[in-house]
């Protein structure tokens, strides 16, 4: 734990730096030290990390007792520049004077000071015992530590001419300077300011570490630790592709030491879980203090945990990625599951192109619909063209006895249009979410894009229904739709009734995929509750060098899957038949989830 008043964390992006200063921030805060975190990157994720917004101002954290945020907004800290110094002008000045003045703020570099303005308050702010800066990727936070500098020189130079800079008047920001140089004392003194970079063990982001130290000491500034982290565990190297790539990492490790001697080196274990919310960044923090006793908080780790409702609620699965990946097969195969565990469930496709009734070899309709054979089973599909067709019968329904012929027939044309199937399809998908004759429904759905569409009807809603002559606001439709969707959100976002699992195969699209609709559903405040790898090959079956070549290639998108989505992986190997039937869909979810018991 630093003793410094402020602290630094910089290095390439994705390498944890987030992380890192976070769990800095709690830890200090436990201790009893009012404690503010402030990120300087335009793309922050402060408030993700916390799961709740952060502003401009500074922000309480929920639950942390002396911790505050803030998340530096460059238009906001432009606008207040330009305001302030603006401001004493007004009503002295003539008109035209202050527009040339105004229009002096339009240059570049006015936003880019402006932003790091507000970012040196804080280097000469006494109210916090600790200031954590979050920075951006290594070449932005250069750029940001040497504007006090170039600033204050150019400050002063036109100030022997009597002149104007981008920054306005030289009069009116000389004050400006006295903050900047405070602020390169205090960036230059290693008694209250600490420079943390954050690496992993690899070359590129080895090698960014070494030239940003290179270019701080250029500045005056030293690098004072340096955390290498995602390092793999020992006990991962069991199988040739750990051992090689952890054999990889230490190299990077050693070269670490060699490079930046005297600088203190910690190591970070790859955790395999996203580290969210105050407890596991507090557990993280020790980790980062060389403790061993760190045990992160793990969401839904188990099976039952994950699939079964909670205390006699309900609990809707999605199982999402992109197509031909097994979706189907994994959402019938834990249907079934839960269904022999004694729970009533409905698996319902939301798939145009739906064959969820050939792998359970029934039919599935528009209708939940009992699968011979099993008590506790249901499936059900969107039928596209019911929903069209009696989406529309009720809004025109509706809308008879209230509108003249005219206008009748001017709203039927309207609703046939595309927009009238997106949402009949998710009134659809709306009923079959609420049913509360299912404790448990399992949703097969289309390949990525569709989904997202889909899932992100309810969070527009307004834009979808006003288009429609029949739901304008204070109609009866309309209100009742507002209500539906509304709930339907909440729903949605609640992790104790929704759980949405990625299935993914162990190669590098489908991955990819992937990892860009989990955040796009994390912006949505839709989380990411598992991943379940698919057609694993298994070692015994890789006889052969090409198999086993192939296998190393899924070795790696493995270890990628469970880095990259920070949440329990689950692997179905591959099989030498056909996952058709129920005899072996109750295999694959057997191997999948074991005993929910």
């Amino acid at each position: 734990m630093t003793s410094n008043r402020f602290v630094f964390f910089s290095g390439k992006g994705g390498v944890g730096k987030t992380t890192c200063a976070c769990a800095t921030a709690v830890a200090a805060a436990e201790r009893g030290l009012k404690t503010l975190i402030v990120s300087t990157d335009p793309a922050s994720n402060v408030g993700d990390v916390f799961q709740q917004p952060i502003g401009s101002q500074a922000t309480a954290i929920r639950g942390v007792p002396n911790l505050f945020a803030v998340e530096i907004d460059p238009d906001g800290a432009t606008e207040a520049y330009r305001e302030r110094v603006l401001a004493p002008m007004r009503g002295i000045l003539p008109d035209e004077i202050v527009a040339v003045i105004e229009e002096q703020f339009r240059s570049p570099c006015t936003t880019e000071i402006a932003a790091f303005d507000r970012f040196t308050d804080f280097l000469v702010d006494p109210s916090y015992d600790l200031v954590v800066f979050d920075t951006a990727p290594t070449g932005h936070t250069l750029r940001l530590l040497e504007l006090p500098m170039d600033w204050s020189k150019h400050i002063e130079e036109s100030a022997k001419t009597g002149g104007q800079t981008c920054l306005g008047p030289v009069a009116s920001i000389q004050a400006g300077k006295e903050k900047y140089d405070r602020a390169i004392a205090a960036l230059r003194d290693r008694s209250i300011t600490s420079f943390v970079f954050v690496t992993i063990p690899e070359k590129t982001s080895l090698d960014e570490a070494r030239r940003s130290a290179a270019e701080l000491s250029a500045l005056g500034i030293k690098v004072q630790r340096l955390i290498i982290s995602h390092v793999l565990p020992v006990a991962e190297g069991e199988n040739g592709f750990f051992a090689r790539r952890r054999a990889m990492q230490e190299r990077y490790i050693d070269e670490a030491a060699a490079a930046f001697p005297g600088v203190a080196i910690s190591q970070v274990e790859e955790t395999f879980v996203e580290i969210i919310g105050a407890p596991a960044l507090s557990a993280f923090a020790r980790l980062l203090d060389g403790g061993r006793d760190g045990r992160l908080p793990q969401t839904a780790v188990s099976p039952a945990a994950l699939l079964l409702p909670v205390n006699g609620g309900r609990r809707r699965l999605f199982f999402m990625g992109k197509g031909g990946v097994g979706k189907t097969v994994v959402s019938a195969a834990t249907a079934l599951h839960l269904a022999r565990h004694g729970v009533r469930t409905l698996l319902v496709t939301t798939d145009p192109a739906a064959h969820t009734g050939g792998v359970l070899g029934c039919e599935a309709t528009d209708t939940p619909t009992p699968v011979s054979g099993e008590p506790n089973l249901f499936v059900a599909r969107v039928d596209q063209e019911t929903a069209v067709q009696e989406y529309r019968q009720r809004i025109l329904d509706e809308s008879r006895g209230r509108f003249d012929e005219a206008t009748l027939a001017a709203m039927e044309e309207e609703l046939n249009s595309p927009c009238t199937e997106e949402m009949a399809a998710f009134e659809r998908f709306l009923a079959y979410l609420t049913d509360d004759r299912f404790p448990v429904v399992v949703f097969d759905t289309a390949p990525t894009g569709h989904t997202l569409r889909l899932l992100s009807l309810p969070f527009s809603w307004e834009k979808q229904v006003e288009m429609m002559v029949a739901m304008r606001p204070g109609t009866q439709s309309y209100e009742r739709t507002r209500e539906r969707y509304k709930d339907a959100v909440a729903m949605l976002q609640d992790p104790a009734m929704t759980r949405l699992v990625f299935v993914v195969l162990p190669e590098k699209t489908p991955l990819l995929e992937a990892l860009r609709a989990r955040d796009d559903l994390r912006a949505a405040g839709i989380p990411t509750a598992a991943v379940v790898a698919n057609m694993v090959l298994p070692d015994r079956a890789c006889t052969t060098p090409r198999l086993a070549l192939r296998r190393e290639a899924q070795q790696h998108y493995l270890y990628a899957m469970r880095r990259d989505f920070g949440v329990p992986r689950f692997d179905l190997t591959l099989r030498d038949d056909e996952l058709v039937g129920i005899p072996a869909l109750r295999d694959a979810a057997n191997e999948l989830w074991g005993n929910l018991s």
